[in-house]
């Protein structure tokens, strides 16, 4: 998987957020924002091939954090960027 062309992190008043760019996300009306994990995760992981696991590794690399706990706030991270169209 694959964070999708046209999305990129940017910094505003202090928040992290998604921001759309490109005709292919046109329509994409949403305002993502992201607290330190997830930025963390997304910076790591931009543009390059990823997967559930992958970012469980990331999160226990960085944090203290177990297994179990790295791979279920891995999973819903990830379900949430698939719902909302960030990832193909």
């Amino acid at each position: 998987m694959r964070i999708k062309k046209g999305f990129e992190l940017r910094k505003v008043c202090g928040e992290n957020i998604i921001v759309a760019y490109g005709k292919e996300n046109i329509d994409f009306n949403k305002v993502i924002s992201l607290n330190e994990s997830a930025t963390y995760l997304w910076e790591n992981i931009f543009d390059k091939d990823f997967d559930a696991e992958t970012l469980a590794s990331l999160l226990q690399q960085e944090y203290e954090v177990d297994a179990e706990t790295a791979t279920r706030d891995a999973k819903a991270l990830l379900d949430e960027w698939i719902k909302v169209g960030l990832c193909c």
